[in-house]
């Protein structure tokens, strides 16, 4: 078994490339077909916010209305754990990835999981 996170892993040659348009929540990609399934792949980070944060959000939720530093902590977590997948299903050789989702689970007070995932796959076009 190779380790995805290894760069010596195999690569395959895609002629499509694997960006933003190329991956999706549905269990399909419109246009192509899939030709090789490469597994699951994931992102992954644990946030906390810090003590300031903390007293800052406290303070917004007073006044009520989007807690704006709570969003953007939710944002960068969001945002760091995709370019993740992203980087571990190229590492496989993918120039797709669909199913994606995001999970989140509180480990402890103030500390939160944020998983996104989804299935690395190598698609064509399909015929027209």
């Amino acid at each position: 078994m190779t380790d995805p996170y290894n760069s010596s892993s195999p690569r395959s040659t895609t002629a499509a490339v694997l960006n933003d348009s190329m991956i999706t929540t549905a269990l399909e990609l419109p246009g192509y077909r899939a030709v090789r399934n490469l597994g699951l792949v994931r992102g992954i980070t644990v946030r906390s916010r810090s003590i300031v944060g903390n007293f800052l959000g406290g303070l917004q939720t007073i006044f009520g209305g989007n807690i704006t530093i709570y969003t953007e902590l939710c944002e960068q977590a969001r945002d760091e754990t995709y370019r993740d997948m992203v980087t571990h299903a190229r590492q496989l050789g993918a120039n797709a990835i669909i199913g994606v989702r995001y999970d989140a689970t509180e480990l402890m007070t103030g500390l939160t999981e944020v998983l996104c995932y989804g299935t690395a796959v190598v698609v064509e076009p399909q015929p027209r």
